[in-house]
């Protein structure tokens, strides 16, 4: 595939001053292992998606520094009509205005386990795409299901509603829907889909309101007049819905995810021992405000075995009643 590709329609050669590990730091825009808009593959993070606004389809390849634990050059290759924009914005894509210096002169009090993946993950960064209404999609089939369940309804939702992405995008890879596409989705195919009613009436008024939701792009994340308060105002979007975008769209580095079924339960473990709720996460992060989703990622890369209590949600598949 390396020596196959065809020139690119735009390109840029970044050089950033910092360490990029770029697997790690798109790897949360990846939806499972079959994601058919991102893909993590030996050449490098394949991602197929639209222009907001213009709504130009691209196909983007991020080709990785020789190493994510200093700084190196990191490749940004882009082909379709979104070429050139998709170039433009590769900076915020790999989080490189993502500053961790203020976390970490701070850090000296957290565990030693989220310490020590700081330093072994030097290049992580937190993404900034801006494709509201994308993210909402991807995050709206995760609510209140398995994470089989949410895999599957965004493999069921691209691979059928979907388009194909400019060339020369890997095999099986395609853009994600368009609002248009989604609104004229009928009732019967969400439900052959493995979408539950309430996750299917909630994309259908992200998509009624899709072009208000991507002109958020350009507000700050909190605030009366901010991204979070402007998202959960819309019926089926809580809180755990838009901090779980904006951590994709803005990069918010502070913004955690409460109503979460298990993270509460994991911070509290890292970070005093014992499991909490909502509120005793928030009170055992408040020291390092500012900076609470950084310290959530490093948790989840600090190799805790976290403990198992209580009966795991179940998947209900009424796709044949």
């Amino acid at each position: 595939m390396l020596n196959s590709l065809p020139a690119p329609d735009a390109s840029v050669l970044l050089t950033p001053a910092v360490p990029v590990d770029v697997r790690l730091t798109l790897g949360v825009l990846q939806r499972g292992h079959a994601d058919p808009t991102v893909q993590s593959r030996p050449d490098g993070v394949w991602l197929c998606f639209r222009i907001p606004g213009a709504g130009d389809p691209v196909t983007v390849l991020v080709r990785p520094a020789p190493s994510p634990l200093v700084p190196g050059p990191v490749q940004v290759l882009a082909w379709g009509p979104g070429a050139r924009a998709a170039v433009a914005g590769a900076h915020r894509l790999l989080g490189l205005d993502d500053d961790w210096s203020a976390f970490d002169a701070g850090a000296a009090a957290l565990p030693h386990a989220v310490r020590r993946a700081r330093r072994e993950h030097p290049g992580l960064r937190l993404p900034a795409t801006g494709r509201m209404v994308d993210q909402l999609f991807t995050v709206v089939l995760e609510q209140k299901v398995t994470h089989d369940q949410a895999r599957a309804g965004w493999r069921w939702l691209v691979r059928h509603h979907g388009e194909p992405a400019p060339a020369p995008a890997p095999e099986g890879m395609l853009l994600p829907p368009t609002a248009e596409a989604v609104r004229g989705i009928p009732s019967w195919q969400w439900h052959a889909g493995w979408v539950q009613p309430a996750q299917s009436k909630a994309m259908l008024r992200v998509a009624e309101r899709a072009t208000a939701l991507e002109r958020l792009e350009a507000r700050p994340v909190d605030g009366r007049d901010g991204v979070v308060a402007a998202l959960t105002s819309l019926p089926g979007i809580g809180a755990w819905t838009a901090a779980e975008t904006v951590q994709r769209t803005h990069g918010a580095p502070d913004t955690v995810a409460v109503g979460d079924y298990h993270l509460a339960h994991h911070v509290g473990e890292a970070l005093s021992g014992r499991r909490t709720d909502d509120a005793g996460m928030l009170r055992l992060l408040e020291p390092w405000a500012g900076h609470r989703q950084r310290v959530v990622r490093l948790i989840g890369l600090a190799g805790y075995r976290f403990s198992r209590f209580g009966p795991r949600l179940a998947p209900a598949d009424h796709r044949r009643r």
